[in-house]
């Protein structure tokens, strides 16, 4: 029964999904929705001359601010007139969203794009206070504090859970969502976007996709349907103690995603409200107009709006190990595009028109679409083959736009181009606010080889400091490295010159290599400070151990003496972890996804675990040493590990290098990180950033979340009071915490997870989604993990700083 003689309200919110490459080009999508604005404008031209009488009331939202700045730019100045005055009367809402995002966005790349919604809206003085999302099943912490910094008071969410869940155990239910630093957001955690077409809201659209009940929809939603349905939804919401006698319902046009307006809509309102007014009235709103009623109700009953704090993980950041190459591409554009703004600030060099531009291409990428929908049943599909290079443009258009305005950046610097006379010197800066320790690598061309293969000597020309220095030899050149410390904002000049070593070439007392040329004797009781063999490597902060089959089973910090790798592990340092579920026949491809439900791989999936089956030392010398590991294992024609460990410091680096195999049924690999304490353990935290806001997995994050894996922006570490590890990803940023079993998922909460230990993996690739993932991830990769450790990591803001300049690495450039 409803209560009271205020009649129960739906606000009934029409918008158009923005999901773009799913079902269309780029370009087709925008024409649309350039086109949607337009039949918006007709519809309210109607209202307003008086033709259309029965239209009164109709309300359009602007679901993300994309299809606005394009409309904007291809409008006329009669129809920009039109457009203003319809969101000044409120027949038109803004959303402070500028694209249904993945958790790809960083947090300064977000912030300029919701700049642009929020210049629009004061333009027009028109503050954009509400943003709503659709599909989408999460956000990072940051992401949050970005809306409330853009003046964004409230967010609504409609989240499509498959594959996926709503969190805090319930949809329809409003939060205040609470920020690292205490501001909260007014957040509604809502109904699908196509609820409402489904409810009925426009004669005969609308099905079962969100509603399973005994009528046959096949046909559309007809008004006794919508009737009994209405009712119904209604009804159960009380039930369940619902507190609000109000709800939004989100709706589209037409039965598919970056869906028209349908004016169709008004005459089911107005039949509705003449039948049914009394009980239950149906109000065409706006996102601004909804949550008026929403901050009314706080004010008189704020125990109906409970606080929730923390991060909001997505189920869909997973749809980054699909385009593992590509992400790895956007990942360096997008760490280059934040030198382009500290080292040009003013847009001096680089003009506003072109940093725009990168935002935008950087945006798309990250944007939630990662392909086609038949992506996966039909992968020789010319549509299907452009729909993914299109995506993946976005992030190869980002780099090249990126790399151009930096390259324009340091030639303003002084960068010395290619010619004869150019003298080995370069400039290094460090343009963060985080103090730089790294190692520097000058790349130069394969003719100084010849100047400085007898000796040379790296200095700085500015203090006289001599510099520890090693040479390689790289493909069509070579590199000297150099460790370096730079202050944030500080430069320095490096000189390197060609020097005779000195050193006498003759037989040595304690030479261990043989005349064959091999390395093959402990030499563990030798006093060498630096020992690189096939069975180990130990430095002065360091020892690493491993053995055939196994693999790496120890790693020691000497300073220390404590084992770093964990004693519970369920695989060791870097072994790969394979996984593939069959399906039965090319047909099934798409079912045997979809069964997978919020598993990522089906009850009978075949795991292969990589075996060790050979080492080889590849070089040693002053600065740094590296070891080759080769490992086989099942869906990989080759996997390798490149460890390189520093003399002067407590650092490794770990590239995983592979050759993928093309495997069409869904697959997964994993990268063990089997460092640091169990989740369950108090003597140290793990913690992530998620667009710049620190949280401990599992801790600080809604509850009913997700609980599984985790979409890092630089890294992971392992945090105590007096020492600390560090892993920088740059770029794989899926991790795993979750059993690599199927089996019933936890959420976030659930006293199950209280003993579950949370073994840590990096999730370098997958294609387990049924419609729009890569059906297949064969090729070439080479992944980079940073490891580093010490006691100057026991605070979670000093390892992710640590994260971020191991990341980004030293910019140099050559000058005259």
């Amino acid at each position: 029964m409803l209560q009271g003689t205020k009649p129960w309200k739906i606000y009934a919110i029409h918008h158009s999904h923005t999901d773009i490459g799913y079902t269309e080009r780029q370009e087709k999508i925008q024409q649309y929705h350039v086109d949607f604005i337009r039949q918006v404008l007709h519809i309210l031209r109607e209202i307003h001359s008086g033709r259309r009488p029965e239209w009164t009331g109709f309300k359009w939202v602007c679901e993300t601010f994309w299809p606005v700045e394009t409309f904007l730019d291809k409008a006329s100045d009669q129809e920009k007139i039109e457009f203003e005055e319809a969101v000044r009367r409120g027949d038109i809402g803004l959303s402070g969203t500028y694209l249904n995002m993945s958790e790809l966005i960083g947090k300064e790349l977000l912030e300029s794009m919701i700049q642009r919604i929020r210049d629009y809206g004061e333009s027009i003085q028109v503050p954009v206070k509400s943003a709503m999302t659709a599909d989408i099943t999460g956000f990072s912490w940051g992401y949050g504090q970005v809306l409330l910094d853009a003046g964004v008071q409230n967010l609504i969410t409609c989240i499509h859970a498959h594959h996926s869940m709503y969190p805090l155990w319930k949809k329809q239910q409003p939060f205040w969502w609470e920020m690292p630093n205490g501001e909260r957001l007014l957040t509604w955690n809502g109904e699908h976007y196509v609820f409402g077409n489904d409810l009925g809201l426009i004669p005969g659209i609308g099905g079962s996709y969100t509603i399973k009940d005994e009528f046959d929809t096949s046909k559309g939603i007809t008004f006794e349907i919508a009737e009994v349905r209405i009712q119904r939804y209604i009804d159960r919401l009380q039930e369940d103690g619902y507190p609000f006698s109000f709800a939004p319902v989100m709706f589209s046009g037409l039965p598919t995603d970056n869906s028209s307006p349908n004016v169709q809509m008004m005459g089911f309102v107005n039949q509705w409200n003449e039948k049914h007014g009394d009980r239950i009235w149906i109000e065409p709103s706006t996102l601004d107009e909804f949550f008026t009623e929403v901050r009314e109700h706080a004010e008189n009953h704020p125990n109906d709006i409970p606080v929730h704090r923390g991060d909001w993980p997505d189920w869909w950041t997973d749809g980054v190990g699909s385009t593992p190459k590509h992400v790895q591409v956007f990942r360096e554009a997008q760490r280059v595009y934040q030198k382009v703004k500290r080292l040009d600030p003013n847009r001096e060099i680089v003009s506003s028109e072109s940093m725009k531009e990168m935002e935008y291409q950087l945006t798309l990428f990250a944007e939630h679409t990662w392909g086609y929908h038949s992506s996966v049943t039909e992968p020789w599909n010319p549509f299907v083959q452009e729909l993914g290079l299109r995506k993946e443009a976005f992030a190869a258009n980002a780099s090249t736009l990126v790399h151009r305005a930096l390259y324009d950046i340091l030639e303003q610097k002084g960068d010395a181009l290619l010619s004869p006379d150019r003298p080995m010197r370069f400039k290094l800066h460090n343009p963060y606010h985080y103090t730089q320790e790294d190692v520097a690598h000058f790349i130069m061309e394969g003719w100084h080889y010849d100047l400085i293969k007898d000796g040379f000597e790296v200095r700085d020309e500015g203090s006289g400091e001599l510099y520890s220095a090693q040479l390689r030899v790289a493909p069509r050149g070579v590199i000297v490295s150099i460790p370096v410390v730079l202050q944030a904002g500080e430069e320095k000049t490096i000189h390197i010159q060609s020097v005779k070593s000195g050193k006498v070439k003759t037989a040595y007392r304690d030479d261990y290599v043989g005349s064959d040329r091999m390395m093959d004797i402990d030499v563990s009781h030798a006093k060498q400070a630096f020992k690189m063999t096939s069975t180990y490597i130990d430095t002065p902060f360091v020892r690493i151990e491993w053995s055939k089959g196994a693999g790496i089973t120890s790693w020691v910090d000497k300073r220390t003496q404590k084992e770093m790798l964990r004693g519970d592990r369920n695989h060791n340092a870097f072994t790969p972890v394979y996984d593939v579920t069959h399906a039965s026949k090319i047909e099934d491809m798409y079912e045997v996804r979809r069964k997978m439900g919020r598993n990522r791989k089906g009850p009978d999936a075949v795991t292969s675990i990589g075996i060790l089956t050979s080492a080889e030392v590849i070089t040693q010398g002053d600065v740094y040493g590296t070891v080759q590991l080769t490992f086989k294992v099942d869906g990989c024609a080759h996997y390798s590990l490149l460890i390189t460990a520093y003399m002067d410091r407590p650092r490794v680096d770990v590239a995983v290098r592979m050759h993928k195999d093309s495997v069409w049924d869904p697959e997964n690999l994993y990268i063990s990180l089997p460092f640091g304490s169990p989740m369950t353990s108090d003597s140290e935290e793990l913690w992530i950033d998620k667009m710049d806001a620190l949280v401990r997995p599992r801790k600080d994050q809604l509850t009913g979340s997700l609980a599984d894996y985790y979409c890092l922006g630089e890294g992971i570490a392992y945090v105590k009071e007096n020492n600390g590890i560090a892993i920088a990803m740059p770029d794989t940023p899926l991790i795993q915490l979750g059993s690599l079993k199927h089996e019933f998922r936890l959420l976030n909460g659930d006293e199950k997870l209280d003993q579950d230990p949370g073994h840590l993996y990096s999730w370098a690739m997958n294609n387990y989604w049924e419609t729009n993932f890569a059906a297949t991830l064969g090729g070439f990769y080479e992944f980079r993990y940073l490891v580093t450790w010490g006691e100057e990591l026991n605070s979670p803001e000093a390892a992710m700083d640590i994260c971020r300049s191991m990341n980004a690495g030293i910019l140099s450039w050559r000058i005259r």
